[in-house]
């Protein structure tokens, strides 16, 4: 719509990414010896530095202390997920796609007024829910078994 109801505006915006572009290859084309020297700088040294600018960047946006402490919570919840393996990919999918299943779950339950049998009573929207239930009960069985054979080797 932006491009047909103002074309200046849009075409204005891609000649600003074009300059930018160019700016940033003038300006890191000499800088690519710092880029590569900042390459050799241990992680022990680098990790707490991110982490004070990640703190400041969430400070300065609302100035309230609260906002640490959940990017720290956030942080611990994230780091125990890669302990456990979860994949940052299939997160990142979920928090993404979530708020639209949500608002299409509760437009087909507005449409058949409460009645969860819709999601049955098509055959497409039936192998929708088995194939879901399936991808959801397929990975606990597999850990259940391997728990399973784990202790009758034991």
């Amino acid at each position: 719509m932006m491009l047909e109801a103002r074309p200046d505006m849009f075409w204005g915006l891609v000649a600003s990414f074009g300059i930018g572009n160019l700016f940033l290859l003038i300006l890191n084309l000499p800088l690519i010896g710092i880029w590569v020297s900042m390459l050799r700088i241990p992680f022990r040294w680098l990790y707490p530095a991110i982490i004070v600018f990640i703190c400041l960047g969430v400070y300065s946006v609302r100035g309230s202390v609260f906002d640490i402490a959940m990017v720290a919570g956030i942080g611990a919840v994230g780091y125990a997920l890669a302990l456990a393996s979860f994949s940052p990919a299939l997160l990142l999918l979920g928090f993404v796609l979530g708020p639209l299943i949500e608002t299409n779950l509760r437009r087909a339950m507005l449409i058949s007024r409460g009645d969860p049998m819709i999601f049955l009573e098509r055959p497409i929207a039936c192998g929708f829910v088995i194939a879901t239930l399936g991808l959801i009960l397929v990975p606990v069985m597999k850990t259940v078994l391997k728990a399973k054979a784990d202790r009758a080797a034991t």
